[in-house]
């Protein structure tokens, strides 16, 4: 018995995302493959009950987020729309996001832009809406902070990613449709990722419990400074709810906006 409850554990993957267990292999976040050497994660049949395009999230402890390199920007120290791969523990591609914004808000409100991030599954098919509107980011602005609505499929509000204020970390919420909290998302006191990963806990609502985490790989101090490539570990149980998982990607923007966007306009 003893034997049977032990593999119904590891077969649920959640040791592996509680406080002290080993992260994966995260060997191959720093590769770059070439468009015509990309791998694609097969298409996967559609249970019912799940939104349609989320099927792929469905089985996953472990999502991969590369922010594409932009060369124009990264020149010209201009700030052009992000652009990301989102991919499985394989590096199978299962999603590409594009940001929409205007370029007015991308100079003059950088960070802080209203924006919309359309994620699309490998046929093209747009699965995850996230809209960010414009609001602040402060500790000294309690009201008015960040908020992503995610909508999956577009048209259909499944979640909202919502910043609570706290004068020393960056605390954050996932909420379901309702805007009923869910998760909590708790950052470190320092962001700035010099010489390290940078792990922000997922947690229950209490905090008393550690469930995952969303981690920006440290990349090297090259790419740190000279471009705004950066890449993410999105590390969940496997059997959490896949629009609960989508809210995540859609959090993983946003830390991205807030914490990490760099360009040579910055130095």
């Amino acid at each position: 018995m003893a034997c049977k409850d032990a593999q119904d554990q590891r077969s649920r993957g959640l040791p592996g995302f509680l406080p002290g267990a080993p992260a994966p292999d995260r060997s191959f976040h720093l590769s770059y493959p070439h468009p015509e050497n990309q791998v694609w994660q097969p298409a996967l049949p559609r249970p019912g009950s799940l939104p349609p395009g989320l099927e792929y999230l469905s089985q996953l402890d472990l999502i991969i987020i590369h922010q594409q390199v932009e060369l124009l920007g990264m020149i010209l120290g201009t700030e052009t729309s992000n652009k990301y791969e989102i991919k499985n523990s394989l590096g199978q591609r299962i999603y590409f996001a594009v940001e929409e914004s205007i370029c007015f808000n991308r100079t003059f409100c950088s960070t802080l832009r209203a924006c919309t991030l359309k994620v699309m599954d490998n046929s093209g098919r747009e699965v995850i809406t996230v809209n960010r509107p414009l609001r602040c980011n402060s500790c000294w602005c309690p009201c008015y902070l960040q908020e992503l609505e995610i909508q999956a499929p577009p048209g259909t509000i499944v979640g909202y990613v919502a910043q609570k204020w706290d004068p020393f970390l960056p605390k954050f919420t996932i909420q379901n449709a309702n805007k009923e909290d869910i998760l909590k998302i708790v950052g470190p006191c320092a962001t700035c990722g010099c010489f390290g990963d940078v792990d922000f806990e997922v947690k229950t609502i209490n905090e008393k419990l550690t469930i995952g985490k969303i981690s920006k790989y440290w990349s090297g101090f090259v790419n740190d400074v000279f471009t705004n490539a950066d890449n993410f570990g999105i590390h969940v149980p496997a059997d959490l709810d896949v629009t609960v998982k989508a809210a995540m990607i859609g959090a993983c923007f946003l830390f991205d906006f807030m914490f990490f966007e760099h360009s040579l306009a910055g130095l």
